[in-house]
């Protein structure tokens, strides 16, 4: 019965008409020859990305019939470890003149079986290898692939839209030297600070928006947390997500959270909630920064500010994060910084910087965000955590990212560029 669910399915996807999409600028080889991963938040596009990826192959000319897509959140395949081969016994029964070697072979969400990174394994090794999965959790990419899969695999982490996206699904033109352009491309600024970039929820109105993001972030909890790491504790977990969220771009302390909870009648062990936060990282719901230090053990057990995947999702559960724009402004970067595989720390002495860029061993940028620097106080506070930071690396320059345009200026012989952030976001390059 099963295999014969799994030719239906197989049929059906053969076919169904691809739906229309946008495309991402994430670039990824047709034929490396590696296993293609891609990690990142449920509902981020990880699945419109494969869908993409198929429609390339077919103008390539690539038959339809050799292109095998599976989803494995589809109910319908419920299978355990031992039945995966029924995939391919399907597969070869529906079309037995094909060449599996020539084909091509997409698993969505494939993490949702126990020790499919064995079976991918064989299928790489013995039938092709030409082969696309997708997960939303980076233990999937950390360990699962690194200890069966090592050097068979190129990983992709795939995010929420960056505004450069977001403008294309807006249909949006950019011409940075026109101001009627400029203009326009910051009114979607706004609406980007303020509703996120993921895809599904890009054209809805805010009512449609919040009640799907909602539901995004429930599924996030209750499936991908409490299904997948077994936590029995519900309360414990509710109390210490809507913490870590309400905290986005400030400093995280888990041992204030354990303290709230333990005088609210709690017992539970401290352990429990780094745990926590492990797995809400793992499943792409919340990021650590760490503090920069020289030493590697004040590396580790420093200082920590927290960030979301999204302001949009921030919002519709109720941190209204759209109320202070410097903030959001902070998120947005954050991501970014990410998106682009930056190496990322924030620096904290008599001032505060907010973010630090290192390529190798070295500090490549020093970064604050400012909603505006019209505030002379502000102003203030954000060069003095540049320069700081300048001296400490021995840096020549550091940039201001705010709303505004503003002229470069110098203080104590350091080059302060300020950019405004539509300008940052549209003419950075994604490594």
């Amino acid at each position: 019965m099963k295999k014969e669910i799994i030719k239906e399915i197989i049929r059906d996807f053969h076919l169904e008409d691809l739906p229309e999409l946008f495309e991402r600028d994430i670039e990824v080889s047709l034929s490396s020859g590696k296993i293609i991963s891609l990690i990142g938040a449920r509902r981020s596009g990880k699945t419109s990305f494969l869908f993409n990826t198929i429609e390339k192959l077919k103008k390539k000319g690539v038959d339809r019939k050799k292109i095998l897509y599976l989803n494995f959140e589809d109910e319908r395949l419920d299978l355990k470890t031992d039945e995966l081969d029924l995939l391919l016994q399907a597969y070869r029964e529906l079309y037995p003149d094909l060449n599996l070697r020539d084909c091509h072979l997409f698993f969505d969400e494939i993490q949702n079986i126990k020790n499919w990174e064995k079976f991918v394994r064989r299928l790489y090794d013995s039938v092709t290898k030409n082969i696309f999965i997708t997960g939303s959790n980076s233990k999937f990419l950390s360990t699962d692939i690194a200890t069966s899969l090592r050097g068979r695999t190129l990983s992709y982490e795939v995010y929420p839209l960056s505004f450069k996206e977001y403008l294309r699904f807006n249909k949006v033109g950019i011409d940075l030297y026109s101001s009627k352009s400029v203009a326009k491309v910051n009114n979607y600024l706004l609406k980007y600070l303020d509703n996120g970039g993921f895809p599904e929820v890009v054209h809805y109105d805010d009512r449609l928006r919040e009640k799907v993001l909602q539901e995004y972030f429930n599924v996030m909890i209750y499936r991908d947390l409490v299904e997948r790491y077994e936590i029995k504790n519900m309360a414990v977990l509710k109390f210490f997500i809507k913490r870590i969220l309400a905290s986005s771009t400030k400093q995280l302390s888990v041992n204030t959270i354990y303290n709230e909870l333990k005088s609210s009648g709690f017992k539970l062990g401290k352990n429990q909630l780094y745990e926590y936060l492990d797995a809400c990282q793992s499943i792409y719901l919340a990021f650590v920064l760490k503090k920069y230090a020289h030493k590697l053990v004040s590396l580790e057990l420093g200082d920590r500010k927290v960030y979301s995947i999204d302001n949009g999702l921030l919002n519709a559960v109720n941190f209204r994060f759209s109320e202070d724009k410097g903030k959001a402004m902070e998120q947005v970067v954050f991501l970014e910084l990410k998106r682009r595989g930056k190496e990322l720390y924030f620096y904290k002495g008599r001032y505060e910087c907010d973010f630090i860029v290192k390529e190798g061993n070295t500090v490549s940028e020093i970064i604050q965000v400012s909603y505006s620097l019209s505030n002379e106080k502000t102003k203030k506070r954000e060069i003095r955590g540049i320069v700081d930071v300048c001296k400490e690396f021995g840096m020549k320059n550091g940039m201001i990212i705010t709303t505004e345009a503003a002229p470069d200026f110098e203080v104590e012989k350091i080059i302060i560029k300020v950019v405004p952030l539509y300008r940052w976001l549209l003419t950075q390059r994604q490594v």
